[in-house]
């Protein structure tokens, strides 16, 4: 038989960001590693990324490295954020395929060979795409449908909806992603970025298993403000176009009033008019200076430089 036709194993590797992700670990490992195990022709790795825990999460992430080889634990410097931890894990992953997941248990363990399945048969991406929203609450739901919209009609990056972090890479895509020099990071929208033959699965997303959701309402809207900012300049195009429609009206009336005060003479302008047109137009530029804050504030962040992440330890295979 020729060599070339052997069949070869292949390596997943299993991302995963833990915050403070105590109450559910030992409930995460049974359900993945009995998935997993349950794999034909292929090995894995889970890469657990601690970032910056402050209850028994790394103990708890340690324990587990000490009694499974395939488990590799990233210990982060301290708390960087979601994107940061995922970005951290998908550096250390040696995988064919490379496969973000969440702790919390809401994307089902069981979706994974449904992925694995349709990456066989050729693709670099599988999405894997919830089919209904019916754990969120309906205020989640609603500002989740209405950023998509706002995103993919401002941004020249289009992102698919109601898909999330978990997804299926290949080892092309990882490459890829990892060549992106990007400090401040918004993930959904750098994996659509770079592109790669894409599928995607339907799936119904679960509760959590346990604990505490960590993004608060003030975190997804940040979360919302840096995708938004992050793949496109309408925002800021858009000033140009406001600034134009105001000048045009403007020039308009001063038409109009020249061709009254000619025709029925001069009389005195309301206060209120005045008023109202004065708080408008400066909130108006308000607004506008904002807009050009948040992209001002992105530029300064970059220009710094500063590393993604800072790794304190890694534990497992090349580690300690």
């Amino acid at each position: 038989m020729n060599q070339d036709c052997a069949v070869v194993r292949r390596r997943i590797s299993l991302v995963v960001p833990f915050h403070n992700e105590a109450a559910v670990i030992s409930q995460f490992f049974v359900s993945v590693t009995s998935v997993l195990r349950g794999l034909k022709d292929v090995d894995y790795e889970i890469v657990c990324v601690n970032d910056g825990s402050t209850d028994t999460t790394l103990d708890m992430l340690l324990m587990a490295c000490k009694h499974d080889r395939h488990v590799l634990v990233v210990d982060l410097s301290r708390n960087f954020g979601k994107e940061a931890a995922l970005t951290a894990g998908i550096d250390a992953a040696t995988g064919d395929a490379v496969i973000p997941f969440d702790a919390d248990l809401q994307d089902p363990p069981e979706v994974i060979p449904r992925l694995i399945e349709r990456w066989r048969e050729g693709y670099d991406v599988v999405l894997a795409k919830r089919a209904e929203r019916n754990t969120d609450t309906w205020t989640k739901r609603g500002t989740a449908m209405l950023f998509y919209r706002v995103h993919n009609a401002i941004s020249e990056t289009l992102i698919p909806n109601d898909a999330g972090d978990f997804r299926l890479m290949s080892r092309n895509v990882v490459e890829a992603l990892k060549q992106l020099p990007e400090n401040r990071r918004f993930m959904k929208g750098l994996f659509a970025w770079v592109g790669f033959r894409t599928t995607q699965i339907e799936y119904v997303r679960l509760s959590r298993a346990a604990g505490k959701t960590k993004f608060s309402a003030w975190k997804l809207w940040n979360f919302a403000l840096e995708g938004l900012t992050s793949f496109g300049t309408l925002p800021l195009r858009v000033w140009t176009y406001i600034g134009g429609a105001t000048a045009s009206f403007a020039i308009l009336y001063a038409l109009y009033l020249t061709l009254r005060t000619l025709l029925r003479g001069v009389d005195v302008p309301g206060y209120a008019s005045i008023i109202t047109a004065v708080l408008f137009l400066g909130g108006a530029q308000l607004v506008g200076i904002g807009v050009i804050g948040e992209y001002v504030g992105r530029i300064y962040m970059e220009a710094k430089r500063r590393p993604v992440y800072i790794v304190r330890k890694v534990y497992g295979s090349d580690g300690a």
